[in-house]
């Protein structure tokens, strides 16, 4: 059996032992990288940890403890009240909202995961205040950064669009654009209406009573009826993740002094226009400067900020990292180059393309979208120089493949999601975004390939 094999199959062992044993995947991934590490590849404890996302550790651990001290303080109590009085108390809009928002920042160029640490936070502490299902408005936040992600400024169409000239193959910067736009706006629409977006739209707008403090609230639901015991979700049971078949009403309303704002509050907002200023202006390190801003407020107000730490998301952490740096082993032992060259040499382009858009999606869900593209494209090459399959079309159909799949817990963007969401069941939450990320695995690229390479665009 060869060495790429092997490590593919303990990734399976990996996969099957955390779901039927309920142990931390990352550290079963931890060790899996260890011994096929080791014993397979035989690689040191330099190369093993090469793969180590110290970057995403850093970024998971300074934005989860900001919103921690956030949330401590009460600011994002104050920024959820205020987005209803933004939408005038339509709840339904606010996915939408999220969804335009992240889609805006990655379209003029800001990476994909900044977007999503900088919106995620505050969208999920909304989501949890009205009742809103966390997968619904975790994953609005992803495609929207990803229906952005490839406009002709963003930086994964420049890189794409890149790519694409250096291999002297046919581009076309807006069919491109338009593709990854179409498609999330498709999924996103799907998502709305599966995960209860249209019971939003039936609750109707929340009272100002809801949504800025103060005045008459509306009508309580009956004792002991299913939305009754929905009613404050902040204070709900772990299961707080699962989908509701019955929306919850809205929260009760801030009192005068959660609705005043202190100088703690006033310095967190400061902080975080100051991250989006850093991260999108001075394209500094989301996780530093993150980490950077809430060490500042913790000097400054210690009260608020003592349980802050022990709110970062640490299991998270511990599974995305043991995760990504098994990925990081396949890596360096060749597992992802050899199955894409063996997917490149099938003699039919439209089985092979097919394929292809397939092993950018699966290895996308835990690796480097970008990284990915990069690899898979020049594969592409020999048959699109063949003229039996359209250049454009196929580079849409593997950028779409490669990047919606960011929903999934073990990509930056999904991690970021799942670390960021309050008051959850994160195992519940876990599972319903891995299910969610194979139902986007295993259609994704088949539509993508229909749509875009089948009728042979370019």
């Amino acid at each position: 059996m060869s060495p790429e094999l092997i490590s593919i199959l303990v990734l399976v062992v990996v996969f099957v032992i955390a779901t039927t044993r309920s142990v931390n995947m990352g550290a079963l991934a931890f060790a899996a990288a260890f011994a096929v590490g080791g014993l397979v590849a035989d690689l040191d404890a330099d190369g093993i940890f090469a793969g180590f996302p110290g970057d995403l550790f850093v970024v998971l651990v300074g934005v989860t403890y900001l919103f921690a001290i956030a949330r401590a303080n009460g600011t994002t109590d104050w920024l959820v009240h205020a987005a209803v009085r933004l939408v005038r108390g339509r709840v339904a809009l606010i996915p939408w909202v999220m969804f335009a928002l992240t889609g805006a920042l990655t379209a003029i160029g800001a990476v994909s995961p900044a977007a999503v640490a900088i919106v995620a936070p505050v969208a999920l502490s909304f989501a949890a205040r009205y009742g809103i299902s966390p997968l619904l408005m975790g994953a609005m936040v992803v495609h929207g950064a990803q229906a952005g992600g490839f406009s002709p400024i963003s930086i994964y169409g420049s890189i794409v669009n890149g790519i694409v000239e250096r291999e002297k193959l046919p581009g076309n910067e807006v069919a491109l654009f338009l593709a990854s736009l179409a498609a999330n706006l498709v999924i996103a629409a799907v998502v709305f209406v599966v995960c209860g977006g249209l019971k939003l739209w039936a609750r109707g707008a929340v009272t100002d009573s809801d949504s800025a403090g103060g005045g008459p609230a509306p009508a309580a639901p009956a004792a002991g009826s299913r939305a009754a015991g929905a009613a404050r979700v902040g204070a709900a049971a772990p299961g707080t993740a699962q989908l509701r078949t019955h929306p919850a009403p809205a929260a009760p309303a801030l009192s005068p002094e959660e609705a005043r704002l202190t100088p703690a509050r006033t310095a967190t907002l400061t902080s975080l226009l100051a991250l989006v200023v850093a991260v999108l202006v001075f394209d500094l390190d989301a996780g530093l400067t993150a980490i950077t801003l809430a060490v500042l407020l913790s000097t400054a107000w210690p009260e608020d900020s003592r349980k802050a730490t022990g709110q970062i998301a640490w299991p998270t952490v511990l599974l995305i990292c043991g995760v990504l740096t098994y990925v990081g082993v396949l890596d360096e032992m060749g597992t992802i180059t050899w199955a894409g060259e063996g997917v490149g040499g099938i003699g039919v382009p439209l089985l092979a393309a097919v394929l292809l858009c397939y092993i950018g999606a699966l290895v996308s869900a835990f690796a480097s979208s970008v990284g990915i593209m990069g690899a898979l494209i020049p594969l592409a090459v020999p048959f699109l120089e063949r003229g039996e399959i359209g250049a454009i079309g196929m580079i849409a159909a593997l950028a779409v493949s490669a990047t919606v799949v960011d929903v999934s817990p073990f990509s930056t963007n999904g991690a970021l999601v799942l670390a960021a969401a309050p008051d959850v069941d994160r195992e519940r939450f876990f599972r319903q975004l891995m299910v969610y990320g194979g139902i986007v695995v295993a259609v994704v690229p088949a539509a993508a390939w229909l749509v875009m390479v089948v009728p042979g665009w370019g």
